[in-house]
């Protein structure tokens, strides 16, 4: 079972193309799956001559912050900044600007593996948020998936790191998704001891008996912020 966020999703998609019967299942948030677009790759490239040239500096980490939260999250004149994106911050601060050159090298040379995504036969949960720059590609690669083994839940006003921004909005049918394995059973329909949400907050197809057992119907799911 493997978890990943945006490239680490795209690590773990292309792990699981190669080494098919060691993966049992994958859960990725904001995952890629296509080669970078022509914006993506100049966008990167002009963030690696920053790099290159200024080190880790406050546009290079605003550009960066961009990619995985929303702008509520960001922050900005009138709203101040959330404390995860001033502990990120301070992680970039850590960090070599070298390592972030060659991550970013790597985020442009990486190949497309839409095409034999067909082939994947675990099953898949997709999470990913509406103000995301990689909603469209989450999208796309459900589009992808096999139908079958695969759903997707989108998360209303929240950047890619889904994980970081509204982890409670994961809970449930992470929960759902868990149980098809056994790894997880609630004493209950109507509400789990493990979860602030209650199951009226998802969509009725993520509750089925079909997404519970080995075959997960796609879904597009939309979590309140009102919950």
């Amino acid at each position: 079972m493997c978890i990943g966020v945006t490239a680490g999703a795209y690590i773990l998609s292309l792990f699981a193309l190669k080494y098919r019967d060691r993966v049992l299942g994958l859960i990725l948030v904001s995952p890629l799956c296509k080669g970078p677009s022509w914006t993506e790759w100049l966008y990167n490239k002009l963030l690696s001559n920053l790099l290159y040239y200024y080190g880790i500096c406050g546009l290079v980490k605003d550009c960066l912050l961009k990619r995985y939260f929303s702008k509520e999250v960001r922050g900005g004149a009138e709203v101040p900044e959330s404390d995860i994106v001033q502990a990120c911050k301070r992680l970039l601060d850590e960090r070599q600007s070298a390592n972030v050159l060659r991550f970013l090298e790597a985020m442009n040379g990486r190949p497309d593996i839409s095409e034999g995504l067909k082939r994947l036969r675990c099953r898949t949960l997709v999470f990913v948020g509406d103000e995301s720059p990689f909603h469209e590609e989450a999208l796309y690669m459900i589009s992808k998936l096999d139908k079958r083994y695969s759903a997707l839940v989108e998360v209303q006003a929240c950047g890619s790191m889904v994980t970081e921004e509204q982890p409670h909005a994961m809970l449930i049918p992470l929960e759902y998704f868990l149980m098809g394995y056994g790894f997880y059973r609630p004493v209950q329909l109507s509400g789990s001891p493990r979860s602030p949400l209650s199951p009226s907050c998802i969509s009725p197809e993520l509750l089925s008996l079909e997404s519970m057992g080995l075959k997960l119907k796609p879904i597009k799911t939309r979590i309140s912020l009102n919950v």
